[in-house]
């Protein structure tokens, strides 16, 4: 039989207690070590107050001391009041008198026992950027108009939970649990190939594709492997805000580039530029499609300048009007296009797992980058993705997805046009939608006043270069929310616009 861990020995009841360290070397008497100690994991939560201590002759045994000296601590400590005795069941924590001195223990530690952090922590380049905030328990509001989030009611936990399960069966077991070191699970990669990229016109082999723990690791793996102080990346503007802290952490100079009804605006900017960042098929955070005219512009432009682009494809399966744009990565003569993926951004966010799709050598050299990052991506839920999407229930679950989200878009678009006092374009696809008020709007005031009313709204000045210039957007999401409150909070968010004063 395997022996006990001595530094984390289990109790009678086959709970693990914090390990105690008396030593015959210290001046002090080893039964008041031993208290101190006991005392200290009491007072810190460590030992459950309803449970038994350990009896004097297994915390002897345990400790290697003689049961003596276990019993003056437990006698001392009987006599403080700390525990108290219960007859033929043994000590246990006196919780009265553990509650008058739960604030005692809570306090701050002695003068001159803090660590001044800043002398360790190396002061962040992007420190000075504007970040999305985002309310945090926005699901006990009665309209949460999130972005980012999804109905967790809609999620396919019996298809999931089949999926988690048959990778804990053989053949599967062995991909489940294996550590790969840097190799991803080669039947995701096989379906993602098979099953989910063509969807999207990208034809790729294993040796091109990288899953990755969400788009958000793959753009750091990229920041980390392609940017430095003398890189130049485009982005636009407004835009994604996160991309933005991860590249200018590399100490990379941001270009800020237009954004209008059609996408990013090509400018002879663009061939001063080493990489370039794209949200294309929806745009982040307007939900505009890039034109084909110039998408062909910016491929053709960025391929002789030598610069990448860099195409981060979060959400192309939602579109609700019309047919979705192939990727760029799609088109020919896209070789030096990155493209990332999401397995999850419709699923459930918290999963995280994405995917990159890159020529060989980019990839060959990220999926060393992450060996000494995370090593690789755990190996069940890769498993179990690849397991969804083989059954097919993948593919229904984003059908009948798409479907409740454009009946969603559409009654979102009614309830604006009736309820807010603004014309207001709403692009075919996506899962939020941007709105641009007039001059006078303070978006940052309307966040404020409308979570008192019940309604949580994203402010749309974070995602520009100048936020103080552009406070007139906000940002209003529709997947989370579910299909009955979204009428009923857009006319609330039209009262709470009306009584706003102007800026």
């Amino acid at each position: 039989m395997t022996p006990p861990n001595p530094h984390l020995p289990p109790s009678r009841h086959g709970l693990v207690r914090a390990p105690i360290a008396v030593s015959s070397d210290s001046g002090e008497p080893l039964y008041r070590q031993l208290r101190q100690a006991l005392e200290h994991q009491i007072l810190s939560g460590s030992l459950v107050p309803n449970l038994p201590l350990p009896s004097s002759r297994e915390l002897a045994r345990e400790l290697g001391l003689s049961r003596n000296t276990v019993n003056a601590a437990y006698q001392e400590m009987l006599a403080s009041g700390i525990i108290e005795s219960h007859s033929r069941r043994g000590y246990f924590i006196n919780t009265q008198m553990l509650r008058k001195a739960a604030p005692e223990s809570a306090a701050a530690p002695a003068a001159g026992s803090t660590v001044d952090w800043s002398r360790h922590i190396r002061p962040r380049q992007d420190a000075g950027m504007p970040e999305i905030t985002k309310v945090r328990d926005w699901s006990s509001y009665p309209y949460p108009f999130v972005a980012g989030q999804v109905d967790e009611r809609d999620f396919p936990r019996l298809g999931w939970s089949r999926a988690l399960r048959d990778a804990l069966d053989p053949p599967h077991l062995f991909y489940s649990l294996r550590d790969s070191v840097d190799e991803d699970d080669p039947f995701l990669v096989e379906v993602l190939c098979k099953h989910v990229l063509p969807a999207r016109g990208i034809l790729a082999r294993p040796e091109n594709i990288l899953i990755t723990a969400g788009s958000q690791q793959g753009l750091d793996l990229l920041a980390q492997t392609m940017m430095g102080t003398n890189t130049l990346v485009g982005v636009e503007n407004p835009g994604y805000v996160d991309a933005r802290h991860t590249f200018a952490r590399t100490g990379a100079t941001l270009r800020p580039l237009e954004v209008d009804e059609h996408g990013l605006v090509p400018t002879a900017s663009l061939g001063e530029l080493d990489l370039l960042y794209l949200t294309p098929s929806h745009h982040s955070p307007t939900n505009v499609t890039l034109s084909g005219s110039r998408r062909r512009q910016i491929l053709d432009g960025t391929r002789e300048t030598g610069a990448l682009v860099i195409e981060d494809d979060y959400d192309s399966e939602f579109r609700y009007r019309g047919k979705p744009t192939p990727a760029l990565k799609a088109l020919p003569d896209s070789e030096h296009v990155i493209y990332l993926g999401s397995f999850t951004k419709f699923l459930a966010p918290g999963l995280r797992m994405g995917y990159l799709v890159a020529e060989a050598e980019l990839v060959t050299e990220l999926r060393n980058q992450r060996r000494y990052k995370i090593r690789h991506i755990p190996g069940h839920p890769q498993r179990a993705m690849a397991l969804l999407i083989e059954s097919g229930q993948y593919h229904r679950t984003i059908s009948r997805r798409r479907t409740q989200l454009a009946r969603k878009w559409q009654v979102l678009v009614e309830a604006l046009e009736e309820f807010v006092p603004w014309t207001i374009t709403a692009p075919p696809g996506g899962v939020s939608i941007w709105i641009r008020g007039p001059e006078g709007l303070d978006c940052v005031a309307l966040a404020a006043a409308a979570l008192e009313a019940g309604i949580v709204i994203e402010r749309g000045d974070v995602f520009f270069d100048d936020p103080e210039a552009n406070r007139n957007h906000f940002r209003l999401g529709f997947a989370a929310i579910s299909l009955e409150a979204i009428r009923p909070g857009i006319k609330e968010l039209g009262r709470v616009i009306a009584a706003l004063p102007a800026r």
